[in-house]
C-alpha cells in the first residue's frame, strides 16, 4: 500500500510564513526521490541546454533573443500567474477535450537544476511556480530567485538569470510562486526593458528584468533592484521573516506587492505593508498597511500581509488584496476588536493605495486563516442582472460571492453566533460571516476526538490517544490551555493554489484540503520546557513563543499511523459552483492514498480550466497530474510526474500549432515530498 502523508517534523525550530504549510500533512517514503540534475532540456529528439544560444545568453548577458517570426493570437497566452489579471485560471483553447485528453504524453521535460544543495533552508525547498506565457517565452521563477526564459514549444532555455540570493541565509519560506509582465505602451517595441519580467526574491526584492534577454532593467530603482526590507520595521535579525514568495501584480504603470512574514514569533511581528512602485522608474508610488498597529489598550500587533497573489481591474482601476491573520495567531489579547483590515479581501486604487472598500472574512482571527488564494473576477448574470463580481474562497471551506466594485455580498452572508475563549484577557469574537451560499465546502460535522477516523484498530488508537481530553466545538473553536481540534486545519480548505472559472459555463471550481490541527497555548515560562521535550520526541510540535504575550502556541496535525488523517475523508475535493446561483454543480474527491476510491488525497495547488471543457490539476500529494470533465468532475486522465507537482498547472499554444500543458513538478520540503527541479509539458501527439 502506497503510505501517505505523515506530520513534518523539523530538523529545528523555524517559524513558518503566513499561512504556508509548516503544520500541513507530510509525505513518508513513499514519495520518490529525485534524481542528480540532468541536461536542463530533455526532448524526445532535442537534446541540450540553451539550444542555439551562447553560454552569455543563456546568463541574461549583453545580446537579444529573437522573438517568435509571428505572435500567437490573445487568447493562446497565459500572460499571468492566474492565466490574466482576473485569476481566472481560464484558457479559450480548446483542442484539448473529454474526447482526446487521454492521448496526452509527455512532449517536453526542463530540469532547472534548482534542489536545494549547499543551501542552509534547502530540506524546506518548493517548486510551486506558475509559468507565464508571455509574448512567444515562457518565464517562471525557483525558489532561491533563478528566472529562466524557456522556449513554448521544445522547453529549451533562452535565458537564466539568478538573483544571487544568499543560499548560508535562513528563510521562513523556501518558494517562489510567480513572475508578472508588463509591456510599457509608452516605449518603442525593441526598446532594452519595453517588456519587463518582474519578479520578488525569498530576500525581500523586487527584481526587474528585461523579457527579450534576462539583464536587469537599469532604469528601474537601483539597477532593477527595489530592497523591500529598509521599507519595513522588521528588526535587522529577523530579516529571515520578512520575504516576497507569490508574483506582483502589475496594474496601469505600478507593481503592487505584499510580503510574507513569519508566524508567532512575536506579538508584533512588523510592518504587513503592500506597496505600489511605478514600473518604469521603480519609485514608491504608495503604501497601504493593512492593520492599526497600536491598540487603545496599550498593545501592539502587525503582519495581516498580502503574502499571496493580488488580482487587478483596469477598468475599475482597482487591486484587489487579500490579507492575513494579524500578530501573533493565536492570541489576540494585545489586539482587542476584530482587527481591520487582516483576514479580509480589500479593494485599493491602484493609483494612490486608496482603500475603496473591504470586506473580512474573520473576525479577530485566533486560527492563521489567512485569505489565502487569489480573488477571482468574473462576470456573472444574477436574477437578470449581469454584475462584475468577486469570487474569494477561503480556508475555513467558505467561498464568498461579491460585488467586486463596493464589495457587498451577491449572495446573503450572516453574522453567526461562535464559541467564546476561556483564556485570560482574551476577547474572541462574538460572531463570524456565514455565506447562505454556496454551501461550505468543508463539513465538521463528522470531526469527533473521542470517535476518530481510521483505516484500521491500530490507527484508532493513536487517533484517540493523540486527542485524548481535545475539545471540539465546531468550526472557530477557540484555542485554550487545553487542547482543541481546529478544522480546517491552518493549512486547509482553499490554499494559494486558488480557484478557476470557466466563463461558458459560469462555473468556479474550488479545490480544498480537509484535515485537523490540534493545538493548545501554553504560559510563556514553560515554552524552553516544551521545546526541549519537543526535540527530544522528534519534533511532533510546532512550538512558537509569541514573545510579549502571555502565551506560547504548540500544535501538530491530527495524524494517524503512516499519516493518515484522524478526520473522516475525503481528505482532497474538488467542488464546481454555479457562480449565477451558488449552488454545487459537482464535488468529486481528488487523489489516491490507495486507501478507499472516494478518500481522496491532501493537495495543494490548484486548478484551470479550458474552453474544451477539461479541468487540469496536479496538486496532490499522490504525485499525479489529473484532467477532470468540467461537465460531472469524472477523472478522464491522470499521469505520474517525476516529483509531486505541488503547483497550479498552465496551457497555451505553440508555434506549432499545439496546445501544451505545463506543470512544475518539485516535491514539497515542508510536507515531506521529496524535492524535484522538473518542468512538464503535455500535449497530443502529432499525426
Amino acid at each position: 500500500m502506497r503510505r501517505p502523508p505523515r506530520l513534518a517534523r523539523p530538523r529545528r525550530p523555524t517559524s513558518a510564513a503566513r499561512g504556508e504549510t509548516s503544520t500541513a500533512p507530510r509525505a513518508t517514503s513513499a514519495a520518490r526521490r529525485a534524481p542528480p540534475p540532468a541536461p536542463r532540456a530533455t526532448l524526445p529528439l532535442l537534446l541540450g541546454t540553451c539550444a542555439g544560444l551562447s553560454l552569455s545568453a543563456c546568463d541574461g548577458a549583453a545580446g537579444r533573443a529573437a522573438a517568435p517570426a509571428a505572435d500567437p493570437p490573445p487568447e493562446s497566452h497565459w500572460p499571468a500567474y492566474g492565466a490574466d489579471a482576473a485569476g481566472t485560471r481560464f484558457s479559450a483553447i480548446a483542442d484539448i477535450h473529454p474526447g482526446n485528453v487521454a492521448g496526452l504524453q509527455v512532449a517536453w521535460t526542463f530540469r532547472t537544476g534548482e534542489l536545494g544543495q549547499d543551501a542552509r533552508d534547502g530540506d524546506k525547498l518548493t517548486f510551486e511556480a506558475t509559468p507565464i506565457h508571455f509574448e512567444g517565452a515562457l518565464y517562471l521563477p525557483t525558489a532561491f530567485g533563478t528566472v529562466f526564459a524557456l522556449d513554448p514549444t521544445t522547453g529549451a532555455e533562452r535565458w537564466r538569470h539568478d538573483a544571487g540570493v544568499d543560499r548560508r541565509r535562513g528563510y521562513s519560506e523556501v518558494t517562489s510562486r510567480g513572475v508578472a509582465a508588463w509591456r510599457d505602451p509608452e516605449a518603442p517595441a525593441d526598446e532594452t526593458c519595453a517588456a519587463r519580467i518582474f519578479y520578488g526574491t525569498i530576500d525581500a526584492r523586487l527584481i526587474a528584468l528585461d523579457a527579450a534577454t534576462g539583464n536587469r532593467c537599469a532604469d528601474f530603482a537601483e539597477g532593477g533592484v527595489v530592497d523591500l526590507f529598509p521599507l519595513s520595521d522588521v528588526p535587522a535579525d529577523e530579516r529571515a521573516n520578512y520575504q516576497v514568495t507569490s508574483a506582483p501584480t502589475v496594474v496601469d504603470g505600478v507593481v503592487v506587492v505584499g510580503p510574507s512574514m513569519g508566524d508567532n514569533w512575536n506579538a508584533d511581528t512588523g510592518d504587513g505593508s503592500v506597496r505600489g512602485f511605478d514600473a518604469r522608474t521603480g519609485a514608491l508610488r504608495w503604501t497601504w498597511e493593512p492593520v492599526a498597529r497600536a491598540s487603545p489598550g496599550g498593545g501592539r500587533t502587525g503582519a495581516a500581509n498580502a503574502w499571496s497573489t493580488m488580482s487587478a481591474d483596469a477598468d475599475l482601476g482597482l487591486v484587489y488584496v487579500p490579507t492575513g491573520s494579524a500578530s501573533p495567531d493565536f492570541f489576540g489579547g494585545l489586539r482587542p476588536g476584530p482587527n481591520e483590515w487582516a483576514n479580509s479581501v480589500v479593494a485599493l486604487r491602484a493609483a494612490t493605495g486608496e482603500l475603496v472598500w473591504g470586506f473580512q472574512t474573520v473576525h479577530h482571527d485566533l486560527w492563521d486563516y489567512d485569505v489565502a488564494p487569489q480573488p477571482l473576477l468574473a462576470d456573472v448574470a444574477i436574477g437578470g442582472r449581469r454584475i462584475p463580481v468577486l469570487a474569494q474562497a477561503a480556508k475555513t471551506g467558505f467561498v464568498y460571492v461579491l460585488d467586486r466594485r463596493t464589495g457587498e455580498p451577491v449572495f446573503g452572508v450572516e453574522e453567526r453566533a461562535v464559541p467564546g475563549s476561556a483564556v485570560p484577557d482574551e476577547d474572541a469574537a462574538p460572531t463570524q460571516p456565514y455565506p447562505t451560499v454556496p454551501a461550505p465546502l468543508i463539513d465538521g460535522s463528522g470531526v469527533d476526538p473521542a470517535e476518530p477516523w481510521a483505516p484500521d484498530d491500530a490507527g484508532l488508537a493513536a487517533c484517540r490517544a493523540m486527542a485524548e481530553g481535545a475539545r471540539y466545538q465546531g468550526l472557530f473553536t477557540p484555542p485554550g490551555l487545553d487542547t482543541s481540534v481546529q478544522f480546517p486545519g491552518n493549512a486547509a480548505g482553499t490554499n494559494w493554489g486558488g480557484t478557476a472559472f470557466d466563463p461558458e459555463r459560469g462555473l468556479l471550481i474550488v479545490p480544498a484540503l480537509r484535515y485537523a490541527t490540534l493545538i493548545r497555548l501554553i504560559h510563556a515560562d514553560s515554552v524552553d520546557e516544551a521545546r526541549a521535550r519537543n526535540r527530544a520526541a522528534g519534533y511532533p510540535f510546532e512550538i512558537a513563543r509569541q514573545s510579549g504575550t502571555p502565551y506560547g502556541m504548540m500544535r501538530r496535525s491530527w495524524l494517524g499511523p503512516g499519516g493518515v488523517p484522524c478526520t473522516p475523508p475525503p481528505w482532497g475535493v474538488v467542488t464546481a459552483i454555479d457562480l449565477a446561483t451558488g449552488s454545487v454543480v459537482w464535488q468529486s474527491p481528488f487523489g489516491d492514498l490507495g486507501l478507499r476510491a472516494d478518500a481522496g488525497a491532501p493537495l495543494l495547488g490548484g486548478p484551470i480550466v479550458t474552453a474544451g471543457g477539461v479541468v487540469f490539476m496536479a496538486a496532490s500529494f499522490d504525485g499525479h497530474i489529473r484532467a477532470l470533465a468540467l461537465d460531472d468532475g469524472r477523472e478522464l486522465w491522470k499521469a505520474r510526474l517525476p516529483a509531486a507537482g505541488i503547483a497550479t498547472p498552465m496551457t497555451y499554444r505553440g508555434d506549432d500549432g499545439r496546445q501544451y500543458v505545463v506543470i512544475a513538478a518539485g516535491g514539497h520540503g515542508k510536507a515531506g515530498l521529496e524535492a524535484g527541479d522538473y518542468v512538464v509539458a503535455f500535449a497530443l501527439q502529432v499525426p
